[in-house]
């Protein structure tokens, strides 16, 4: 008896799919019924981001990866060999280290970009090289894109800056010393636009610094790339052996004193040799060597100093670090922006969205309206058998 029930009992059979394609068909069917507005948002998308693709600036990108040494190769065993040859004792203060975090503090301070900006550049619509300063302010003209943008988006900024008087220029007294940093107006915004084009990250872990340059010019990119690498390296250098190239020119100044002392000391003494070497008397004898005592203790002196000068040399040596590079500037062949096939394709996506939008918008709109006015009917009907 149960087996019968359970043959003659028939599967409930769902709609699930039956309702995902009526779902899909009537989806299909509201975009079908508005393909005008369609067709017509996804049109101005598509000429929006032709235009957008066509106008948009050129950049070209160029990295270079180097490494910092922290000095020469030689061990420290080395060096000490090469310093005993020479009666020299290399046990000196460690030098100061900075600390490969501070580097992009190095490439974003103002006397970095300072000197940047005034590096001379070659640009394709100026004849000869100019410098990054000269050419924004001076030479390079504005894209249609920036024109649109500036007189747009941008037009309340230039009607302000039209109304708005003028910030005098601050002038520092001449007796100022060790006068501040003044930039001007029109430094500062170069010096906004070199932190855009210009980075520099560290890697803690593997230990190498990527430095980054973005240009409108393939050659710009390349040349602002190969002057930001040697400042780098340059000021690197500085802050490395500042306390031992401070010492070494201060043993430097004084062992040039004690080296004209004792060979003035040695000339008075052959000379006074020279003149009293006639006479027997007890008095030639006792300036003599009075004055072979001063040279001999100027000569000590002398001779110290020369060895301590040699071993702040090797200091200096030391604590001056070596850059590898890894990878080289290399003049790029290809643009990095804009990317004109994904700037098409996205705006012709938004217009294909917002076609679709405004399709469910009208048909929401006229939906809410039948519903409204049903609802009104209703009410007015059910008011009618009240009264």
């Amino acid at each position: 008896m149960i087996n019968d029930q359970l043959i003659n009992e028939k599967p409930v059979i769902t709609n699930i799919d039956e309702e995902d394609e009526l779902d899909l068909i009537g989806i299909a069917k509201t975009l079908w019924n508005g393909r005008k507005t369609l067709f017509i948002s996804v049109g101005v998308g598509f000429v929006i981001g032709l235009l957008m693709a066509i106008s948009a600036p050129k950049e070209y990108t160029v990295s270079t990866v180097m490494v910092p040494q922290s000095g020469t190769d030689m061990s420290k065993s080395q060096l000490s060999g090469l310093a005993s040859m020479a009666g020299i004792n290399i046990g000196m203060a460690q030098s100061n280290d900075l600390s490969p975090v501070l580097y992009p503090k190095i490439v974003n301070s103002i006397p970095f970009k300072l000197e940047l900006m005034n590096t001379p550049i070659h640009f394709s619509d100026v004849d000869k090289p100019v410098s990054i300063y000269d050419y924004y302010i001076n030479n390079k003209k504005t894209s249609i894109l920036g024109s649109i943008k500036k007189y747009t988006l941008g037009l309340p900024g230039v009607i302000l800056g039209s109304i708005r008087k003028k910030t005098k220029e601050l002038i520092l007294p001449k007796d100022i010393e060790n006068k501040p940093i003044q930039l001007s107006k029109d430094q500062y915004q170069i010096k906004l636009m070199l932190d855009e084009k210009i980075s520099l990250s560290v890697d803690k872990k593997e230990g190498y610094l990527t430095l980054t340059s973005n240009m409108p010019e393939a050659l710009a990119a390349a040349e602002i790339a190969q002057k930001a690498q040697e400042l780098l390296q340059r000021e690197i250098i500085k802050f490395k052996v500042e306390k031992s190239q401070a010492d070494l020119n201060f043993i430097q100044e004084r062992f040039n004193v004690a080296r004209g002392e004792a060979e003035g000391y040695q000339v008075n003494m052959a000379v006074n040799t020279d003149r009293y070497k006639n006479l027997t008397s007890s008095l030639p004898q006792v300036t003599t060597a009075r004055i072979q005592t001063k040279y001999n203790i100027s000569n000590g002196v002398y001779q110290e100093l020369a060895k301590q000068l040699e071993q702040a040399k090797i200091q200096v040596k030391k604590d001056t670090p070596v850059f590898t590079i890894i990878e080289p500037v290399t003049i790029p062949t290809e643009r990095s922006k804009p990317k004109r096939s994904i700037i098409l394709i996205v705006w012709t996506f938004l217009g294909l969205v917002t076609g679709a939008l405004i399709i469910y918008g009208k048909q929401w709109t006229s939906e809410a309206k039948r519903k409204w006015n049903e609802s009104n009917n209703r009410y007015n009907g059910y008011n009618e058998i009240q009264s």
